[in-house]
């Protein structure tokens, strides 16, 4: 279940950045074989907070995932897993029952691909205020980044969430957010439009999709993103109008992300992202036509690791740093799993125009 051992170059950075959220097992039938056709599943595991930080570990960045686990040995897979992508899972704390899961089936042509939870009563949903140390975890780190999935799962995860950004904002860190609205995680008497924007208050970056952005912040209505080729012409006046919303109800947020995807058809999918900057800079990325999708899981996920990885090494390119998060998301397309097991050097190579497919030697 856990991934071999790899290489990683030196770190280039002192300051770390920790990911807080849950790590799920996902299981998976074989190729594009329904739940209903197979007798075999393959284990892994991820989840958006976890994926994040296996990604900037890959990119050379100092990365430490924070969790609650179970005492036993799927949890322990699970730690030898993150270790073995060289992220720091020092200060995942133990307790609960288990661990949760999704049963995940690959979308082809036009069938959906489907998505199954079972991740009631998880060690992470029953976590509780007080059971981490937040000056301890973040010693050392610059940036804290989190989701708007565990807030989702249970009123005790959306309290540790709420706790652990007030104390990385005391400690003046940057706090970033990926969105990640899932209406089938809400069940416990609440909406994100009643939890999400007190927590969203304390951000400095945002990243979600504009649906998100409407369900997480309120008051702002999609535009929509609907291109047939990577050259068609979209209404940019009408997305950075509603960016120039988005900000006017987060008053912290320096800068916000927003994922364009359209779905043509199970394989093939068109990939871009807006930037909107507190001084209403506004930069449109480069659009991707991604015409194999091998597994989208995780692909907003490597995205947010990229623009991490971009605003800490481009620091006076916003450009830059938005065209290497859309290619991070554009590569993970074409990996299984959850995780986004490409280099920064792989990342800037296709920024660069090697997209090609054909060997390096």
């Amino acid at each position: 279940m856990h991934g071999k051992h790899v290489s990683y170059k030196k770190k280039i950075m002192n300051n770390k950045v920790v990911t807080f959220g849950e790590i799920l097992l996902r299981l998976t039938p074989p190729g594009y074989m329904k739940f209903s056709q197979s007798n075999t599943l393959c284990a892994t595991f991820g989840g958006s907070e976890t994926n994040v930080a296996v990604s900037l570990a890959h990119f050379g960045l100092d990365s430490k995932f924070v969790t609650r686990l179970p005492q036993n040995d799927i949890a322990q897979a699970c730690v030898m897993d993150l270790r073995s992508h060289g992220v720091d899972a020092n200060d995942i704390i133990y307790g609960g029952d288990r661990l949760g899961l999704y049963y995940f089936e690959n979308t082809a042509s036009a069938r959906v691909a489907k998505v199954v939870y079972d991740r009631a009563n998880s060690a992470f949903s029953t976590i509780e205020k007080g059971m981490i140390d937040w000056d301890k975890v973040f010693e050392g780190a610059d940036w804290f980044h989190w989701s708007g999935i565990g807030p989702s799962l249970s009123q005790s995860a959306a309290d540790v969430t709420l706790e652990a950004i007030m104390a990385a904002e005391a400690k003046g860190m940057t706090i970033s957010c990926d969105l990640n609205y899932r209406k089938n995680l809400w069940k416990y008497g609440k909406d994100a439009s009643e939890v999400m924007p007190e927590l969203v208050k304390h951000c400095d970056v945002l990243f979600g999709t504009e649906g998100e952005y409407q369900k997480s912040v309120g008051g702002v209505e999609p535009v929509g993103y609907s291109v047939r080729s990577v050259d068609e012409k979209i209404d940019l006046k009408a997305h950075e109008e509603f960016c120039r919303r988005v900000m006017e109800r987060t008053p912290k947020c320096k800068k916000m992300f927003v994922a364009l995807r359209n779905v043509l058809n199970a394989n093939i999918h068109i990939l871009t992202e807006l930037l909107y900057t507190r001084d209403e800079q506004f930069y449109a990325g480069k659009a991707y036509m991604i015409d194999h999708v091998v597994d989208c899981v995780g692909c907003g996920d490597a995205m947010c690791a990229g623009l991490i990885y971009g605003l800490k090494n481009f620091t006076n390119d916003n450009r830059k740093a938005l065209e290497f998060s859309i290619a991070a998301g554009t590569l993970k397309n074409t990996i299984v799993g959850d995780y986004n097991l490409v280099n920064a050097d792989e990342v800037k190579a296709l920024m660069e125009g090697n997209g090609s497919g054909r060997i390096s030697r």
